[in-house]
């Protein structure tokens, strides 16, 4: 089932919780009275904008890019993998499957891979 965009607002929106429900009310009827929509897109960038600076963002895709297995089990390295690879868009993107892959594998202890 694929939600359309308004779906995944209203339901993104119902999750909120005290300062972030309150932050949304504001945010909402501005975005309204200014002519905007408020896509899914828009939620989320203005979301992460207020919740999740683009610096923390840097500094997970840089922990990412740094990412070794080290003492880490191969399960606790793949869950780390996973957890900070959706800081880095380029690796998510369509067709980089081979380059994920190769951050893994590069990643892993000498022994391992």
């Amino acid at each position: 089932m694929v939600a359309s965009d308004d779906q995944k607002v209203r339901l993104a929106t119902h999750m909120l919780a005290e300062e972030a429900e309150f932050w949304w009310i504001k945010a909402k009827r501005r975005l309204e009275a200014g002519g905007d929509v408020v896509s899914w897109e828009r939620f989320k960038d203005d979301f992460l904008k207020k919740y999740f600076p683009a610096d923390l963002r840097n500094k997970k895709e840089v922990e990412f890019l740094q990412l070794k297995q080290g003492s880490m089990s191969v399960a606790n390295y793949a869950n780390k993998f996973e957890e900070l690879s959706r800081f880095c868009p380029y690796i998510n993107a369509e067709g980089a499957e081979i380059s994920k892959c190769v951050k893994f594998e590069s990643g892993l202890r000498p022994e391992i891979y």
